[in-house]
């Protein structure tokens, strides 16, 4: 008997009122090819892609495994993970590429491969684009969102960080020059940047995209009359205008949307609500993953020097300010918490069904997770721990490894380590570009893959 087909696209349609409604289907069996493997047109499953950052560094010989290969056990600083410890491939004793030094700044190279910008005292901007922005570059044509950037605590820099990477942890290059992608803290705020343009009548579309029209035709008239450096500027607007469009012209996506959150990131009584707020980002990401109305994702649980306390557990240091005080059990702590909110957000994502009865988001998706420094008080990016989460249909190993690129012997201190950071951000690429030569630039370059974690 030919098994019935049904279309991804498909909704439910109905009268209310004299309105018709229109209601979005989840990924149903009769949508996809007899294994289950790819829809039944033939286009394969979305595959999804998160860049995670948590800051302040670690203990290294407190939070790198002792075993390595597929036998490594959690340690004391990654115990939290447990509940997802079969989805973690994680990567230890890689050098980070960057050849300048300013403090926390040069550890955000293990997002993008590129040595930052220095500005002078505590400024630099980014130096290229970041991992996510890469890949929605490759994957997000077919989403209404081509990334979303989603940060928890709100507290800012005690230093006075400035310029771009201080700002945030994505960087997109478009129009000719580097732009910023700066996260967002309230809930509601990012589910209407997610789900809000769907909440709209259908028959308010057409006026909104003409607007847009007359708004572009206004800037093409401005750009005439503007310098070189503005009209880059003005060019990299237009583009997001574009994509603005293509939001509103878009179909209600397949799946039941997310209701809008009532949690705004508000303080309460001088405390931020972290764990509230990480369980409210992490269902909207996999929502708006499920509703395939993005593919791509970056969540900042911190800024790097931030003015961050972790009340839930009881700190009363800010924890930028533990991890300087060597053998700190506040920071310890802190680092554990860290690890707890991570695997909290990656519980979200196992616990959502994505094919029916056969998958999880974490099967469908890649979560390069990091930090600013290995260990905290020293600003060392040797060793700089990445932990990836997800293996991305199958194409990093599961259950996970311990990769090591050099033997950790504490006696001794630390060793030059083998490999590059890069060399992660280039393995990830693969995964959504086959065709991909390398990535990142200068001395952060890299065209090689970790084949240890390769399925």
């Amino acid at each position: 008997m030919t098994r019935f087909k049904l279309d991804r696209r498909t909704m439910l349609r109905g009268m209310l009122g004299g309105s018709v409604l229109t209601l979005g289907l989840p990924t149903l069996e009769a949508m996809l090819n007899d294994n289950g493997t790819a829809y039944a047109d033939g286009r394969e499953l979305p595959l999804r892609f998160i860049s995670y950052f948590w800051a302040d560094g670690i203990n290294i010989d407190r939070f790198e495994p002792t075993e390595t290969g597929a036998g490594w056990q959690l340690s004391e600083e990654m115990a939290p993970l447990a509940p997802v410890k079969d989805y973690i491939n994680i990567l230890t004793g890689l050098q980070n590429p960057s050849t300048v030094a300013k403090t926390h700044h040069e550890g955000m190279t293990v997002f993008n491969g590129y040595d930052y910008i220095d500005l002078g005292g505590l400024d630099s901007d980014a130096g290229g684009p970041t991992i996510d922005q890469v890949i929605a570059d490759r994957i997000a044509v077919d989403s209404t969102v081509r990334a979303i950037h989603m940060q928890n605590s709100k507290r800012v820099s005690t230093d006075g960080d400035g310029g771009t990477t201080a700002l945030g942890m994505s960087h997109r290059e478009t129009g000719g020059q580097l732009v910023p992608q700066p996260p967002q803290t309230n809930p509601q705020i990012v589910w209407q940047s997610l789900f809000g343009n769907f909440a709209q009548p259908i028959d308010t579309r057409a006026p909104r995209v003409r607007v847009l029209d007359a708004l572009r035709e206004d800037a093409s008239r401005l750009r005439q009359r503007l310098g070189t450096v503005d009209r880059q500027r003005l060019d990299a607007h237009l583009t997001a205008i574009d994509e603005l469009e293509q939001k509103i012209q878009a179909v209600t996506p397949a799946c039941q949307l997310a209701p809008e959150p009532t949690q705004t990131n508000e303080d309460v009584g001088g405390e931020e609500p972290i764990s509230e707020v990480q369980q409210v980002m992490a269902e909207l990401i996999a929502q708006a993953f499920i509703c395939d109305i993005t593919r791509v994702a970056s969540f900042m649980f911190k800024r790097f020097v931030s003015g961050t306390v972790f009340d839930e557990v009881n700190a009363t240091e800010i924890h930028h300010s533990a991890s300087h005080s060597n053998g700190s059990e506040t920071y310890h702590d802190g680092i554990v918490y860290s690890m707890d909110k991570l695997s909290q957000f990656l519980q979200v994502l196992m616990e959502t069904e994505d094919v029916p009865g056969e998958s999880n988001l974490l099967d469908s998706t890649i979560v390069y997770a990091s930090t600013d420094c290995s260990t905290g008080f020293t600003h060392s990016i040797e060793r700089q721990p990445i932990i990836l989460a997800g293996h991305g249909c199958n194409y990093l190993a599961h259950p996970g490894v311990h990769y090591q690129a050099t033997p950790w012997n504490s006696d001794l201190g630390s060793p030059n380590a083998a490999g590059s950071s890069s060399d992660a951000l280039f393995t990830c690429l693969k995964a959504y570009d086959a065709t991909a030569t390398s990535i990142g630039g200068g001395a952060g370059e890299s065209t090689s893959v970790i084949s240890e974690i390769i399925a």
